[in-house]
Order: C-alpha cells, then structure tokens, then sequence
C-alpha cells in the first residue's frame, strides 16, 4: 500500500485528469459488459424462440429482473416484426455499446496522456531543482553517470508506473469487480468456484512480482555503473586515446554491458511471466467452471439456463485480460517503486546550506571579510584549523601554499559554497549566514582553474545567469578581458558557438571569456582560483592583464600557483595543513625564513 501512496504523491496535482480518467475506464467497463451480456437474449432468440416473454415482468434491481425485462422487450419485436428483425436490433446494439465502449477508452486514454507527461515534467523539474541548491560536497561523493540515469531512466520509468498503477488500482480491479457482481447473480454457485481461486492465483503471481523488484533494483545500480563509465570515458577520451586505453576502457565497458543485459533479461523475463502465469491459471478456472456449469444445465437445473451460462462464459472471459493486465501493470509497478526510491534519495538529500528565516539583504559592502577562529572538516578530516584574517574592502590578498593546504575551500567559505564547522565568516560584521544567499553570491565573481563554458554563443557565455544584458555591456566587458579581438576574428563573433565546454577555444580565450564573464557582474569581492596556472606564457600574460583590469577598485582573494604574479598582493597568506603559518606583503615575506621564501626559491630554481 506504501508504494501505490507514493506514487499518487505525484498523481494528486492532477487529479482532476485522474478522475476522468477514471470516470471514463469505469464507463468503458460498463459498456463492454453490457455487449457481452446481448449474446444472451441473442441465443434465446436463435436457439428457442418459443420462449418469448409476453407478459411484462415486475422490475427489480437484480440480475433476473433485468434481463427478464429486456427479454421481454426483444420478445415484443419478434412478436411484431419477426425474429429477424429483433436479431439485427440486438447486433445494431452490439455494435453501438462497442462503439460507446471503445470511445470511453480513447478518452480515459485522452486524460491519461498528459497526467503522465506532467507529472514527469514535475520529478524532473523538482530534481534538477534540488540537484541546484545541493552543497557541493554531495557532487564529489555522487556519480554523475548515476544522476543522469536518474534523470532519464527512472524518470521515465515512472511514468510507465503511473500508468500502470492507475490501472492496477482502479481500471483492472473495478472490470474485476464488476464482472464478479454480475456473475453473481448470474450464477452463484459458479462465482464461489472462480472466489475460491483467485487467493491461488495472487500468491504465485506475489512470488513473481517480489523476485521482479528485487532484480530491478539490481538492473538500476548495474546502469548507473554503465553510464558513470559511459561518461567519464566521454569527458576522458583524449587521456585515453593518449595512453592507449581504448582496449582496456572497452573491456571495462564490455564486462559492464554484460552484466546489465544479464540482470536485464532476468528481470524482463519475470515481467514477462506474469501475464501467460495469470491467463493459464484463469484458463484452469474456466475449464472448471465449464464442467460444473454443463453438469447443472445437462441436469435441468432452473437455476442456470443454457443461454445465461453461455453469458456466464462470456463475462467470465472478460475476467481474465484485466487480470493479466493487473499482473503486469504490478510487476510495472514494482520496477516503479524502485525508481522513485532512486529519485527520492536525491530530492531527500539534505539541503546544509540553508538561509535563515529572516535573511538580511546585501545592500552594500563597505568594511571587510573576516575569519574568526574558522575550522572546517571533509568527512572527519581537518582541512582549516582555527583560521583568523581579516581582508579590507578595495585590498588583493594571496593566498599560497602546498596543495591541500585548504586555499581553494577557504574561499569556498565565502559565498557558502560550505559553512565553517566551527568559527564564522563575517561581511561587514555580520555572519554571512545572516544574509540573503543569493545576494551574498550576487556581490561575487570568480574565475576559476578550470574554465566552465558551456554548448552556447560567446555572448550567452559572457552574459550568463542576466537579463536584458545589451550588446554593448558585454563588449566592454569582454574588452576589459582582453578578449574582445580574438571574438572579433571568430566565424561569427559574439555569436559563435564554442562547443562543449568551449572546446573551440584555447585555454587563454576560455580563461578571457571567463574574465568577461566575472566582470559583467560587477562584483565587490572577485575571487581567483590559480586564474592563470594552466596557461602558456603568451596566454599567461593576456590573461595577467585583464585580471589586473577587473581588479582595480576591488577586493581580491587569488589563489596563487605561480608566485611571481602576486608580487603586486596587498597582502599574501601562506597556508600549510590548514593553517596560517604566515602573513605579509612579498618584500615582507622574502626576507624571513619560512614556507613562502622556500616555495620562491624552489619555482626560482624551476623556472631557471
């Protein structure tokens, strides 16, 4: 039961779909009933039609009442036009009940459609949405290729399930249902026979469907693998091509393929099962109810007649698609449950960066950003240790170090990429975990190591994340990078398309466009991540003197690679294992011994 509610979470925004869709099943259900019921008087006519009713019958709701009182209906137009005419009136109405039966199903299937899309569209939409606001620590423990499958596979393989659910909780079960209530004042003798097996049929139908979700679940991990391969293969092909890898990737994946198609073909063949499981169960029933009904009609028992137990088939025939139907649409559902447990660990991951109820706004910033006492830890491990500095409003501070020292995640404290695990950041005296989070980002610009552009125009990547951004606007800012003329040279200008992650630019015009990009939003605070560690000496140096444009007038946190291009810093911090171990300007810091003079002399001693 805790699944079909789980589902019908994402059902109840639509629920005016749901229910004619329902409405319309129940209908449709009625009405092929109703036709299967006419071969009834039809056989009463064409096998004795020396039994008319001529007398009409007291009516009553009950099974006997109504079909007495059409009988006497149909008998009155034999008596006045002939047997003829009474059997082309019972096949005219065959043939509308048909009619009327399929049209109620092409509506139910009308309203389907777009519950389904919908509801879909809203786990997409509601997962991409959360994917935004997760902290960044959850992307470096997650695989992408497992979001993606996310994303895609299981999103869609919940609207299989919500189509199948609907079905196995009001379409298949009231066509059941019905049918039974119609046996049963048709025959119920007959009807006990078919009660008592159905408790036969759903316990081997539940082995089915229990060993299906089982390995459905293994199906779904087993993808995600394939596709986190299938992606970082993408994002490292001219690494592998470069070592030769493709045959060992190409194992990888192959051993990887095989095991999915495995599991896969295990988990479809006991979908599979359900269906011709049920049908020759229902079958076995049928063959029952045949010898026990033509041993009371053979016998002249009043309470079965040969034209209301050839009905009785009839209806009972209409048992047996929906409950096959319902094995499926259950099994479907299994494989549902899965997928939205999948997507529900990503929607219910906790969301730590989170913004205080009554959040100030980030009108200005006048003072400084201060570090009081500030620790902070990845899983356990100390990365800060107890870090004060103070950075001034207008000034460039440095922040150097070995590698893992903790420079890249102390400025991730800054726009709360992380919060500290003890101590506080303050902007202008006051915790930034008191302000607005996206305006705290919105006064920030960075540019990072790494450049990140994506599949779009030079001025959609400048302009990224504004508005009504003009022409004009991004060509200053692109100036001001040192960009605009090689923009200029290109196929298109700004309009050209730099591919995936700009793969059609160089790292120095990526860096440049990031630049722009950083400028455009003309930030109080620009932070620098090793801005220029990845570039040649010419790229280096065009790049050095657009960063030095945007920097004037701003407050400044580089991260340095390279010393020789924080000389100019008004101050350079030197961390090592997640500690300040010293303070000062260059001059300052060269004279004394200690890790920054080392690290001078030992890229003195490279670079010479």
């Amino acid at each position: 039961m805790n699944g079909f509610v789980k589902i019908l979470k994402y059902v109840s925004p639509y629920k005016t779909y749901a229910f004619l869709n329902i409405l319309f099943n129940i209908l449709s259900t009625l009405a092929g009933l109703f036709s299967i019921t006419l071969i009834m008087p039809f056989l009463r006519i064409l096998f004795d039609p020396n039994k008319l009713v001529k007398v009409k019958p007291i009516f009553e709701l009950n099974f006997e009442s109504l079909y007495n009182t059409f009988l006497y209906h149909l008998s009155t137009i034999v008596l006045k036009y002939g047997a003829e005419s009474a059997i082309l009136y019972v096949c005219g109405l065959l043939i509308l009940m048909i009619f009327i039966k399929n049209l109620f199903r092409f509506l139910a299937s009308y309203f389907m459609i777009p519950l389904r899309n919908w509801v879909v569209a809203d786990i997409r939409n509601n997962m991409f949405q959360h994917i935004l606001i997760l902290p960044l620590s959850y992307f470096s423990t997650e695989r992408k290729g497992d979001l993606l499958t996310r994303m895609s596979n299981d999103a869609q393989e919940i609207e299989v399930s919500i189509m199948s659910t609907l079905e196995a909780l009001f379409r298949e079960p009231l066509t059941i249902l019905i049918s039974l209530v119609l046996l049963i004042w048709m025959s119920p003798l007959l009807t006990l026979i078919v009660f008592l097996s159905l408790p036969v049929i759903g316990f081997l139908l539940g082995r089915v469907t229990r060993n299906l979700r089982k390995q459905t679940k293994q199906g779904q991990e087993r993808l995600d693998q394939l596709i986190s391969l299938f992606e970082e293969t993408l994002m490292g092909v001219r690494i592998i091509k470069a070592f030769n890898s493709q045959a060992f990737f190409m194992k990888r994946f192959k051993i990887q393929n095989h095991q999915f198609t495995k599991i896969n073909i295990r988990g479809n063949r006991m979908l599979d099962a359900a269906s011709p499981l049920s049908e020759t169960l229902s079958v076995v029933v049928l063959a029952v109810i045949l010898l026990f009904g033509a041993k009371m009609v053979l016998a002249g028992d009043a309470s079965l007649t040969a034209d209301v137990f050839i009905g009785f088939i009839g209806v009972f025939s209409q048992i047996i698609p929906p409950a096959k139907a319902f094995s499926t649409a259950y099994g479907r559902m299994q494989r549902g449950l899965i997928s939205i447990a999948r997507i529900e660990e990503v929607l219910h991951s906790e969301e730590l960066i989170t913004e205080v109820a009554d959040a100030k706004p980030v009108s200005t910033f006048n003072d400084c950003i201060e570090f009081k006492n500030v620790s902070f830890s990845y899983n356990n491990e100390p990365v800060l240790k107890h870090i004060n500095l103070k950075i001034e409003k207008g000034k460039t501070v440095a922040l150097v170090g070995p590698s893992g020292a903790g420079k890249s995640t102390l400025t991730d404290l800054v726009p709360r990429f992380y919060d500290p695990i003890d101590g506080e950041v303050l902007l202008d005296g006051i915790n930034i975990n008191q302000y607005k989070i996206l305006e705290l980002r919105d006064r920030m610009g960075a540019v990072t190591q790494e450049s990140i552009l994506f599949n779009d125009s030079i001025f959609n990547n400048i302009a990224f994340g504004k508005i009504n951004v003009t022409e004009k606007e991004v060509e200053v800012a692109a100036k001001i990078a040192n960009a605009h003329q090689f923009i200029l040279e290109t196929e298109n200008g700004y309009q050209t398309n730099i591919g995936d992650r700009g793969n059609k630019l160089s790292g120095g015009q990526k860096q440049r466009i990031s630049i722009a990009r950083a400028i455009l939003t003309n930030p109080d605070i620009l932070i620098l991540d090793e801005a220029t560690s990845a570039l040649d000496t010419t790229s280096e140096r065009l790049v050095q003197e657009a960063l030095s444009n945007v920097m004037k007038g701003r407050t400044t946190i580089v991260i340095a690679h390279r010393l020789s291009t924080i000389q100019n810093a008004d101050m350079i911090v030197v961390l090592e294992k997640g500690k300040i171990v010293q303070t000062g300007t260059h001059k300052e810091l060269i004279q004394i011994d200690g890790l920054y003079k080392e690290l001078h002399g030992m890229q003195k001693l490279t670079e010479g």
